[in-house]
């Protein structure tokens, strides 16, 4: 189950005008479950999106950079579940065109014009038949209230569908935001199995939503860690379809600090839910590093803490091995960081303890109130390395004995 996370009601994630979305079943990899999705955007919709750095990036992450890249205005996006048509060579490419294709034929609008999206069982071929087949169900369900029903539809080992939304007042007009997000395993996106797709109805210019999707990414889906592990299919999408009658042009524009506030804070709300989701997790641990001289130490320093297996099954057992912690900040990679200046402390609603300080174990910590902060299941790791004033936090969670069990089984 997971932590402390429920999938918002129906009611609460709200449609998003310009877009509609069409799922079906489609027997991808397996029978009566929802494993395909369409949206269908109208015209005038401008499309953003970040994918994972992973070398051996799958077929259809291939193709959306090339479709984006093409400057063709983006009218359609399809996901898949259960085969990710990743080490899939030639013929996942020519399966994720053939999507492509098939989708454009339905909808009357190009082939360059529809951005695939594939999660599931890697060096699988893509049944691209099915997949064809189950497209008129998809364009005959197509609505634009079923953001609620497509976070069910792209989930693979998630326990639950993940979405949220937002309103903003922005010059007297209401702006919409909605994303829904997918994954519980093979999580440690590193972009420019982790899937995510937002819109609004505000019109954001081009340059400008390019570099706010980078921005929402950075503040979020790339500040998670469950196993370490970076994708072959990690993609963020960022849709805005100029509905509301607020346009952006710049960041400079009004109320322009207002939107961004509320998308980035869509993308933590869907990013840190990946994490209470994490397959077989237990707890959600918060990994905040202050006073480093950049950003990106910081976020070393965090991922080396929110990676370590270590770290992650004393956090399962409750057992206050805080030694680990140490051991992580110092191979983090910071070469020149003096460890006497480095304190860490554990926190939980209302109770900070310091463990360490100038070099080793603080002398007011005790072994009984570590133990008592790691039995609760919202946890806060933070640690000052003391030179400097950035910052940086990653969300990770905890290794149980599911999660072995999860990933032995993923594929029977």
């Amino acid at each position: 189950m997971p932590v402390n996370y429920v999938t918002p009601a129906p009611e609460s994630i709200y449609p998003v005008a310009g877009v509609r979305i069409g799922i079906a079943e489609a027997g991808i990899r397996k029978t009566d479950r929802r494993d395909l999705t369409l949206l269908a955007l109208d015209p005038g919709c401008r499309v953003a999106g970040v994918f994972t750095q992973n070398r051996f990036c799958a077929a259809p992450v291939q193709l959306c950079r090339r479709h984006l890249e093409s400057g063709d205005e983006i009218r359609s996006l399809l996901i898949n579940t259960g085969i990710a048509n990743a080490g899939t060579g030639e013929a996942g490419m020519r399966a994720a065109g053939q999507s492509c294709a098939a989708v454009a034929d339905l909808l009357g609008v190009e082939a360059g014009q529809v951005l695939p999206f594939s999660t599931g069982v890697i060096l699988e071929p893509l049944p691209v038949d099915r997949l064809i087949a189950g497209l008129p169900r998809c364009v005959e369900a197509l609505h634009a209230d079923n953001w609620h029903a497509a976070a069910h539809a792209i989930m693979t080992t998630d326990t639950v569908a993940k979405a949220a939304s937002r309103r903003v007042d922005i010059d007297g007009k209401t702006v919409t935001i909605t994303g829904i997000s997918k994954g519980a395993g093979m999580i440690r996106p590193n972009m420019a199995t982790m899937l995510g797709f937002m819109a609004t109805d505000a019109g954001i210019a081009t340059p400008l939503l390019e570099r706010l999707v980078r921005e929402a990414a950075d503040e979020s889906f790339n500040c998670i860690t469950v196993d370490g592990d970076t994708s072959t299919n990690d993609s963020f999408v960022l849709i805005a379809t100029s509905r509301s009658g607020v346009e952006f042009s710049d960041a400079a524009t009004p109320g322009y600090a207002a939107l961004r506030g509320a998308i980035i804070a869509v993308a933590v709300e869907l990013a840190q839910a990946i994490i209470r989701d994490g397959e077989g997790a237990t707890k959600f641990i918060s990994v905040v590093v202050e006073g480093g001289k950049t950003a990106g130490e910081c976020k070393q320093a965090g991922y080396a803490i929110g990676h370590s297996p270590l770290v992650k099954t004393a956090f399962f057992a409750s057992d206050p091995n805080l030694g680990r912690i140490l051991a992580a900040i110092g191979y983090a990679g910071i070469s020149d960081l003096d460890v006497n200046d480095v304190r860490v402390w554990l926190a939980t609603a209302g109770e900070e303890i310091l463990v360490a300080e100038n070099g080793g174990r603080a002398a007011t910590y005790r072994e009984e109130d570590g133990s008592r902060v790691m039995q609760q299941s919202e946890i806060v790791v933070r640690v000052d390395l003391g030179r400097g004033t950035a910052r940086g936090t990653v969300y990770t969670c905890d290794f149980s004995y599911d999660y072995v069990k999860i990933n032995a089984d993923y594929r029977s």
